[in-house]
């Protein structure tokens, strides 16, 4: 099953991915994660099935947007969408994925979460935004959440799995995407350059993430990407978090901060009272 906020592209996916792939069945499903009303039709339609959800990888990102973007919640764009959409639709999942014998949930973070930092005294970038400096905020909330997210499954003792990877540096449309959001920019023009002649290709970034989401050598909490210089480029190895990614102060704040703005609560023994967003 995919999640995708344009119909019609998500149509063409599911199209090529059963033609091409002998035996698959692959379904569509809507989802906005800047939404909350599409976070929940979403997860409610998932969890109204009988069938467990094995597999949730969060996936969804915007890169960099020139200015700063709201969603209809009032958080910023990229936090909005990487982060706390994720953290809610996770949440709201609960109840298929512990239906599994050995569910596992994958967040995708960035190398760039190196550079972030979680400023929670203006976490929506009101007082001031920069674009790199809002992305990377959101990558590293990734991977917080991602190792708080396994802190938690272990304390309550059940055969979730949280693990984290990321792509290194691949050839795909999200640096051009974002960036140019308000009309053709340099810095799309500059990344576009970029991923002809130094990026890997996309099938090769997504290695990490299928490492992490099926290996059966991958470690609760743990963190994949390129195993080449820097992490740019290469096959899946175990990935270096960032000091900032390892702080269990900031990650519990994250935490909370995050329930609160969602309205979703991970409930004791990990089983979420799926409330009405907000």
């Amino acid at each position: 099953m995919i999640a995708c906020r344009n119909r019609k592209k998500a149509d063409e996916a599911v199209r090529r991915l059963n033609a091409k792939v002998k035996g698959a069945r692959v379904q569509m499903v809507q989802l906005d994660l800047a939404s909350p009303a599409s976070v929940r039709a979403c997860a409610d339609q998932v969890c109204s099935g009988a069938e467990p959800l094995d597999l949730l990888i969060n996936n969804a990102g915007i890169m960099a947007i020139p200015k700063r973007l709201a969603t209809p919640m009032g958080f910023e764009m990229q936090f909005g969408v990487n982060h706390l959409g994720h953290f809610a639709l996770t949440g709201l999942l609960l109840p298929a994925l512990l239906k599994a014998k050995a569910p596992r949930v994958v967040s995708v973070s960035s190398i760039v979460h190196r550079t972030g930092t979680i400023d929670f005294d203006d976490l929506q970038s009101e007082r001031g935004y920069a674009p790199w400096a809002a992305y990377s905020q959101s990558k590293l909330a990734n991977l917080l959440f991602a190792f708080e997210f396994q802190r938690k499954i272990d304390s309550a003792g059940t055969g979730l799995m949280s693990v984290a990877a990321h792509p290194g540096y691949s050839a795909t449309n999200l640096q051009s995407t974002g960036p140019n959001m308000n009309g053709p920019s340099l810095t799309a023009a500059i990344l576009t350059f970029g991923n002809a002649v130094m990026a890997q290709s996309a099938a090769m970034g997504a290695l990490p993430i299928l490492y992490a989401a099926t290996a059966p050598d991958a470690k609760p909490g743990g963190f994949y990407g390129p195993g080449g210089p820097m992490e740019l480029w290469g096959y899946p190895v175990p990935a270096l978090p960032a000091v900032q990614a390892t702080s269990l102060e900031a990650a519990a704040r994250l935490w909370d901060v995050s329930e609160q703005l969602t309205g979703v609560k991970f409930e004791t023994g990990l089983r979420s009272s799926a409330p009405t967003l907000p």
